[in-house]
């Protein structure tokens, strides 16, 4: 076997980590990999390289292989670096009638970015999601862990100027 990669993640994501592992039986832990994924990506400028993804698995003692299938399938991990803020506009039927791909476009114009692109003065990365649950405030995006409804283009550009 390769060498351990535990020595990567911080003593503050350990924490997080066994204090999650508590909530699953001591055969289950390895349950707590989506979270632990989560502590790790949040401490890493919200991004999971492979050495990462790679350190939880050994953490949690469970084949690397499928915590890499984890993080690959959900979209909610990034596998490569983002900008300060990750702006993820919902593209799901809801806010597609309501107009959703206005709002992507003038991000992309204002911003001069391509979907699932980072700006130049990497400030924001731009991505088009599923459902994000918010049907009857369509259209909506959400920015880091929080969520903005009924949006215009006017109204988008208050929230994004806002942003450091």
């Amino acid at each position: 076997m390769s060498e351990l990669k535990i020595h990567l993640l911080s003593s503050s994501v350990k924490a997080k980590i066994d204090d999650w592992k508590q909530r699953y039986p001591a055969e289950q832990q390895r349950s707590a990999v989506m979270s632990a994924l989560r502590f790790a990506q949040e401490e890493n400028n919200n991004w999971l390289s492979q050495d990462l993804i790679e350190a939880v698995a050994d953490y949690l003692s469970m084949p690397r292989i499928a915590a890499v299938e984890i993080a690959t399938f959900y979209t909610m991990y990034n596998l490569q670096p983002v900008g300060r803020h990750l702006v993820e506009v919902c593209t799901s039927i809801s806010c597609m009638l309501s107009g959703c791909d206005k709002i992507v476009d003038h991000i992309q114009q204002k911003y001069n970015v391509e979907v699932d692109g980072t700006s130049a003065d990497n400030k924001i990365t731009l991505r088009r999601v599923e459902c994000l649950a918010s049907c009857t405030s369509a259209p909506m995006m959400q920015i880091g862990k929080k969520y903005y409804e009924n949006l215009s283009p006017e109204k988008v550009n208050s929230i994004l100027d806002e942003l450091e």
